[in-house]
């Protein structure tokens, strides 16, 4: 879903959070890269007003209002921190570098596990940019899932715990995730993505889920691998190591001279170990189990906060 427009571009200006709210004073779009994009930056295009829309469920969800002190460890490339800072430009909260100044914090899931512990223990966190595990929940802790194309989607206070989002409507089309919501994005500035749309207003960008209940559970964007014929899509396996891991755990491919590709696994939990190897050999079919694992001190993070599986990958 591609478009020819004129947009601002934030993070070419000296100050990006200025820069969406003057957009925002003179009507224009703006556009924003893509966290995970690398040579070819991908510029999704939005109205301001699909963010402030959000304002207020985000404030009730984060408690970030006026007087809050507001620490965001990633850099504004990541759509998920922009949104964070101008959000607190807009009510009257303040940005700090200092975690021990903070009263709320935005972080991913693997800078919470690396950075939590600079944070006073009254610090709210809100916890996106990848799922949260229930061993991380908190009680001050709240976690959403969202697209820098679609926005909010769903919140909680962990990955098993995801109601959808003030204003959105949520259906799963074959475990395909589609929203409806004043949150979505306009498009694209000349490059192609991911989103799809129909004429009903409903959009998605391919990430998968389940219902339990009203409890939506995301198992992530379709990355697979195709090992001796099998095509397995990695968050799915994740989600099931996942679920009996103490520590973090991630999922990728990696090459194979005879079967084209199989699946490796990385912990930073060493007990971990042993209790997913026999968690896979007894509940996963062959093709679904990592053949090589790996004990990592911490993850590697790409710019935007996310892990970087291809650094993994290559060992």
């Amino acid at each position: 879903m591609k478009l020819a427009v004129s947009a601002v571009r934030p993070l070419e200006t000296a100050d990006p959070v200025r820069a969406v709210l003057e957009a925002r004073e003179r009507g224009l779009p703006i556009a924003l890269g893509t966290s995970g994009t690398t040579d070819r930056p991908r510029f999704i295009v939005r109205e301001p007003e699909s963010w402030w829309a959000s304002f207020a469920a985000y404030s009730e969800l984060t408690g970030v209002g006026s007087g809050a002190s507001v620490w965001i460890p990633g850099p504004l490339s990541a759509t998920m921190n922009l949104f964070a800072a101008v959000h607190a430009a807009a009510v009257g909260a303040r940005i700090t570098t200092e975690p021990d100044e903070a009263t709320h914090a935005c972080m991913t899931p693997a800078q919470l596990e690396r950075l939590g512990g600079d944070l006073k223990p009254d610090v709210l966190v809100c916890v996106a940019g990848a799922r949260l595990e229930q061993r991380s929940a908190a009680a001050n802790v709240v976690h959403y899932y969202g697209a820098a194309e679609l926005s909010f989607v769903a919140a909680g206070n962990h990955g098993d715990d995801l109601q959808p989002f003030d204003g959105v409507e949520v259906d799963l089309r074959d475990g395909e995730i589609w929203v409806r919501s004043p949150y979505v994005c306009l498009g694209y500035d000349a490059a192609a993505g991911p989103l799809r749309t129909d004429p009903d207003g409903w959009a998605t960008v391919g990430d998968r889920g389940r219902w339990s209940g009203t409890t939506l559970r995301v198992l992530g964007r379709p990355g697979a691998i195709t090992t001796a014929g099998a095509t397995v899509v990695l968050a799915e396996v994740e989600a099931r190591l996942a679920s009996v891991a103490r520590g973090p755990v991630v999922v990728f491919g990696v090459p194979h001279d005879v079967l084209g590709e199989v699946l490796a696994a990385a912990v930073v939990d060493p007990a971990d170990l042993a209790t997913l190897r026999e968690f896979a050999r007894d509940h996963l079919p062959s093709s679904h189990r990592p053949r090589h694992w790996q004990v990592v001190d911490e993850l590697p993070l790409m710019a935007g906060g996310k892990v970087d599986r291809a650094r993994l990958a290559r060992g």
